[in-house]
């Protein structure tokens, strides 16, 4: 293997031993070349996330560490030249116990704190508005039941457009989801067709769209993040466009949010209501 690949594997192993938080060499809402970790943590949710991410990371690297250790000294101790005659015993019960017990604490070391963060990113209290998100094949419709009822599809700008505006290629989109900073935002998902999955990595959201059925979950975007635009993507293989479907969010103040809302109803007045909602609603 030439220097050139090494390179990488070796600053990632690195970046690991020493702490390093690799979300720092990533760009806010987008990931970035070079990237190690995940992006940087925007909402409450993700902030908790990247902490138990951390965890699990550093479990990873001490079990590695002492199992390394035991094989090389397993090898070192037990080689034939220094054990010519092997022990002949078959059981040994407190080492039975050890390696019983210590995986079971492991695992309530992840798991407690895991069943904390799933709680934490499902719950949603006074949720100050609601974001409905359709899936389709292969774009995403938007839904803003609170202000006004408005709905508008999402789709990817055609890429030779976007470079030649400077946008992000595979990422921007025509009509971006627009939210404001400082509110607990209900976000509702569906589909209309397969399964599909919003994921936005600085919110720290991953979540399936699934055809008559409502996903729930929340975010909250700090106010000093106004006027960044978070950029995701579909993560579930949803038919032979499933990479052309991005997801963009614009995060503004609530001034510029009731401003744009009030663009929106008039832009958007004569969309009609899509046909997912409709069957929610029926039912």
């Amino acid at each position: 293997m030439s220097i050139k690949k090494l390179f990488p594997i070796l600053l990632l192993g690195l970046a690991v031993l020493t702490g390093f938080d690799g979300a720092a060499l990533a760009a806010v809402g987008q990931p970035e070349p070079w990237q190690l970790g995940l992006q940087d943590p925007v909402s409450p949710v993700a902030v908790e996330g990247q902490k138990f991410f951390n965890l699990v990371t550093w479990l990873m690297v001490i079990i590695t560490v002492i199992v390394l250790a035991l094989l090389l000294f397993v090898l070192y101790r037990f080689s034939a030249k220094r054990n010519p005659v092997p022990s002949k015993t078959t059981h040994h019960t407190l080492l039975e116990v050890v390696w019983t017990v210590v995986p079971v604490l492991i695992l309530l070391v992840i798991a407690i704190p895991s069943f904390r963060l799933l709680y934490f990113a499902d719950r949603v209290e006074d949720a100050d508005l609601t974001l409905k998100i359709i899936g389709k094949q292969w774009y995403w419709t938007y839904e803003y039941p609170d202000n006004g009822n408005f709905t508008f599809d999402s789709l990817m700008i055609d890429q030779e457009t976007a470079i030649a505006e400077g946008k992000k290629r595979l990422l921007d989109v025509d009509n971006p989801v627009v939210l404001p900073v400082d509110q607990n935002i209900r976000l509702i998902m569906t589909s209309d067709d397969v399964i599909h999955n919003w994921a936005m990595p600085s919110l720290f959201i991953k979540l399936d769209a699934v055809p008559g059925r409502l996903n729930e979950t929340w975010t909250r975007i700090p106010a000093e993040y106004a006027g960044t635009t978070f950029y995701g993507q579909c993560s579930e293989l949803c038919g032979v466009n499933h990479a052309y479907m991005p997801i963009a969010v614009k995060a503004v103040t609530m001034e510029e949010y009731e401003a744009w809302v009030a663009k929106a109803q008039e832009q958007f007045a004569s969309a009609d209501l899509p046909s997912a909602v409709s069957v929610a609603s029926a039912e």
